[in-house]
């Protein structure tokens, strides 16, 4: 929205809305991405099956993403939203009607692949809001705060329908939050548009990997984005072995996200005393200690502990990336770089539970977790050295929300 045209505290209803129709997108996700294994694993599919369920929760975003970014360059926030919308509606509503294993392959990648590219044109959108570098920090805090809300309400709603009402409950309600999400982002005013400067030319999608900065960036955010996909994946099959409901399931998982929340709550109050790099060279550390430990906690209460402080860790890393992401890349490329990053990572996400799964069936799921941590550990060095130009942390954009 333009100054004149609105309250000084406008821009933070309009971000509160962005956030509330963000969490009720990515809860039907989530929600569907824990009951779908569940009921996988109680039809007695085996952890490779399950790992390919998983994965195509990120495959339609692998092929989505970067003609995604484009076409939310072009078209902004609401006609992206409002695709996803229907879309991720469709995915649960099917699950709903035949929840066996092929219709849940389908389900996954609608919702998956909805969820991916409302989340680039809202990350556009609230990135090009935003005036400096201190407010990119906070904002994209804030908004980080939806997928770690939704990330406990999902699975944790998801789990108490399967225990009390069934799986096909559970699917419903994950059908009907996706339509929340254009109650809230339906009045939001469109940001102008980007022109690009007179004559000048195309660029490819791939030049922006010329930078060292884009590719030390997507090589750090893949790594910490594999410590997301190895935690959902093996935290059921563990819980599984173990003997644990479907409801203390989805608590540990629960506790992951709310923890991921907390601190990303906390993150705005510090935006403009703590730097990114360090942030996300901490967080990795920790990570990798973290993932050592995880595998030898067989008890419901010392799992969620370990899942508590990853999810402190890893919750502040994404406001991070996002934040040097849009230092890094010109304006009139937000979105098409926010579609190479989803795309790097989901392109692991496909592959990784595949592995995970493989990996699991023959040696065992403590390996999966050591694996990733000692990648996590070999990636802090390059996390060290995510400095974003001088000149691209001055005050830009004088857009508001």
């Amino acid at each position: 929205m333009n100054a004149d045209s609105t309250t000084t505290d406008a821009p933070h209803r309009v971000l509160v809305r962005l956030i509330a129709g963000q969490i009720c997108l990515h809860a039907c996700m989530a929600g569907t991405r824990m009951a779908a294994p569940l009921q996988a694993l109680r039809e007695g599919y085996s952890p490779i099956a399950v790992g390919f369920l998983l994965a195509l929760f990120s495959l339609t975003q692998v092929f989505l993403a970067l003609p995604a970014g484009r076409y939310v360059d072009q078209h902004g926030l609401k006609r992206p939203v409002g695709l996803c919308v229907l879309t991720a509606t469709l995915g649960a509503a099917l699950a709903v009607m035949l929840p066996v294993f092929p219709v849940l392959c389908l389900s996954a990648l609608l919702t998956g692949g909805a969820t991916g590219v409302a989340v680039i044109a809202l990350q556009r959108h609230v990135g090009r809001s935003a005036r400096n570098a201190v407010e990119l920090k906070s904002m994209f805090s804030w908004l980080a705060i939806g997928p770690a809300v939704s990330n406990f309400v999902g699975p944790l709603a998801a789990g108490l329908l399967i225990d009390h009402s069934g799986f096909r409950a559970a699917f419903l309600l994950m059908a009907l939050l996706p339509l929340a999400t254009w109650f809230w982002v339906r009045h939001t005013t469109e940001l102008p548009p980007v022109v690009m400067a007179a004559g000048e030319s195309p660029r490819r999608t791939w030049d922006l990997l010329r930078e060292p900065l884009m590719r030390r960036l997507m090589l750090v955010n893949w790594v910490l984005s594999s410590c997301w996909d190895v935690h959902t994946f093996v935290v059921p099959i563990l819980g599984h072995e173990r003997g644990l409901s479907a409801s203390l399931i989805g608590s540990i998982l629960g506790a992951f996200a709310i923890a991921a929340a907390c601190v990303r709550v906390l993150l705005p109050l510090l935006a403009a005393h703590v730097h990114e790099w360090v942030v996300v060279t901490t967080a990795m550390v920790i990570t990798a200690l973290l993932f050592v430990v995880y595998p030898f906690m067989h008890s419901w209460l010392a799992m969620g502990v370990c899942s508590v402080l990853l999810g402190l860790a890893l919750g502040s890393v994404q406001p991070m990336i996002m934040s040097t992401l849009h230092q890094i890349t010109p304006e009139a490329r937000h979105g098409e770089a926010l579609g190479l990053r989803l795309m790097s990572i989901n392109a692991s996400s496909v592959a990784m539970p595949m592995l995970f799964g493989t990996v699991g069936a023959v040696v065992g799921v403590s390996v999966v977790f050591w694996t990733v941590g000692a990648a996590v550990a070999a990636g802090a060095r390059s996390a060290w050295t995510l400095r974003p130009p001088a000149a691209a942390r001055a005050p830009a954009s004088d857009h508001k929300l």
